[in-house]
């Protein structure tokens, strides 16, 4: 294949993520859905009930058994060891790097076992699975099997968040596929971010899913760039103080929903929700970005509908919440009575 074919390939993929999302999704019938929608998940995967985020508990494990299937060769143009050195080279998003990032091994809620990973693990896989879907083969995809076997690839969470107000609005994100290595064109909830560390060196450290959101926040909603320096104390840095003082004042309240994976990317999302007091989110989160560095943000009612076409994780944590609600404490919709906006075209 030479290079011309696969950016042909890589560009019918961006352009069609929603049909061939629907197309992947209907290649596991086998395998539970998150909520009814495409989301796939593994037994145990989805509490009866919202896991405060401070009960739950992530183990390490520095050296886990390596994966079965990991950086495949399937359909790269000459010249090109992994999907990510190939996108590097011919389709470069504008947020593409090699991060750290954590892999999960093991799930057995309320604990997580994660393991270090870097961020082009997963890209390498679910990418190339994806791009080989949108180019009619299938060769990789069998290779893998069931989507939430952890063991059968390398798992790179993320942390997809509904933030939602007690009177009923949520945060929107329409993700540009020309800033985005992942799902773009497709709407989502926000922040999402990729679990990891800031550093390598904070790998222990960072083990922590408010602390990763919490930069998400920072990132996504308020703008801020993602470089934190290396002097960067997350702990005395005033809007992590801030976030965390008010949610352990009860003004902000984070919640586990589940986990689950997409089954055209493999991508796997920690699925949680943080509900906003109406003064608290003004207080915090008042001067929401309307574009980012990774597309369009908006507010929408929180009224028990999924904006089309939805990144699969945030169609089943808006649905998880939606069930949830009255546990959670929000009231539909109420702030925009009859007339509530739009979502951006």
């Amino acid at each position: 294949m030479d290079d011309a074919r696969w950016r042909d390939e890589r560009a019918a993929l961006d352009a069609a993520r929603a049909r061939l999302g629907e197309v992947a999704d209907g290649l596991y019938p086998d395998v539970p859905r998150v909520a009814g929608t495409p989301l796939r998940c593994a037994d145990g995967w989805v509490p009866d009930a919202p896991v405060p985020l401070g009960d739950v508990r992530l183990e390490w494990d520095p050296a886990p058994a390596p994966p079965a299937v990991a950086d495949p060769p399937d359909g790269l143009p000459p010249g090109h060891r992994t999907y990510a050195e190939a996108m590097g080279a011919l389709a470069r998003p504008k947020v593409f790097e090699n991060r750290p990032a954590y892999r999960l091994v093991g799930v057995d809620l309320p604990v997580l076992r994660l393991a270090p990973a870097r961020y082009f693990d997963g890209v390498n896989v679910g990418e190339s699975a994806a791009h080989e879907l949108a180019a009619g083969r299938h060769g990789l995809r069998e290779r893998i099997g069931d989507p939430c076997d952890l063991a059968r690839r390398t798992a790179l969470p993320a942390v997809t968040t509904v933030t939602v107000t007690t009177s009923g609005t949520y945060l929107l994100h329409r993700r540009d596929a020309a800033k985005v290595a992942h799902a773009g064109g497709l709407y989502q909830v926000m922040p999402v971010g990729v679990f990891q560390p800031l550093r390598a060196a904070d790998e222990r450290r960072d083990l922590d899913l408010w602390r990763c959101m919490v930069r998400e926040y920072a990132e996504e909603v308020l703008g801020r760039d993602e470089d934190y320096g290396a002097g960067f104390d997350q702990d005395a840095w005033p809007f992590h103080r801030a976030l965390t003082g008010a949610r352990r004042d009860g003004r902000v309240r984070a919640y586990l929903l589940g986990l689950g994976v997409d089954p055209l990317t493999f991508a796997l999302d920690v699925l949680t929700v943080v509900v906003f007091d109406d003064d608290a989110f003004a207080g915090l989160l008042g001067d929401v970005v309307e574009v980012n560095a990774e597309g369009e943000v908006s507010r929408a009612p929180f009224d028990g509908t999924v904006p089309a076409p939805m990144q699969p994780a945030g169609a089943a944590a808006l649905e998880l919440a939606w069930r949830h609600r009255a546990a959670l404490g929000i009231s539909p919709c109420s702030l925009w009575g009859d007339d509530p906006p739009t979502p951006p075209a």
